[in-house]
């Protein structure tokens, strides 16, 4: 009698079902990511002035808050991504970058230009 086998089968794959719940995007990374190293070391920045500054301005749309920014910033660099426009697809696509955003899609990353504050210049030296 000949021995039947069976076909083999595969993991479920059903991509248009919805999450019970929402999940946490730090459950996504490995511990000792970079983008870890990142958060904590810019979390740890005194970045006062900056926030003082957008504080202070009443017009427009509330701005991204600027610590989030610094480290979308720094991780761009340290990975190699120094694009706006790269940066804002990386916000769409990479785990890491999603996690250090807090899932904010920063949807108008490029949409005006910066707003420097009066005390910083790209040009000046750091002392």
């Amino acid at each position: 009698m000949p021995v039947l086998s069976m076909g083999k089968t595969y993991r479920p794959y059903l991509p248009e079902q919805d999450l019970l719940l929402p999940p946490s995007l730090r459950d996504w990374l490995p511990e000792g990511h970079l983008a870890y190293f990142v958060s904590d070391l810019i979390d740890e920045l005194n970045l006062s002035a900056i926030e003082s500054y957008y504080e202070q301005e009443e017009r427009g749309y509330p701005p991204y808050h600027p610590r989030m920014m610094t480290k979308i910033l720094v991780y761009g660099y340290c990975v190699g991504v120094f694009s706006s426009r790269r940066l804002q697809k990386r916000l769409h696509e990479d785990i890491a970058f999603r996690v250090l955003a807090a899932d904010s899609r920063t949807a108008g990353l490029r949409s005006a230009p910066p707003q420097f504050p009066e005390w910083w210049s790209p040009s000046r030296k750091l002392t």
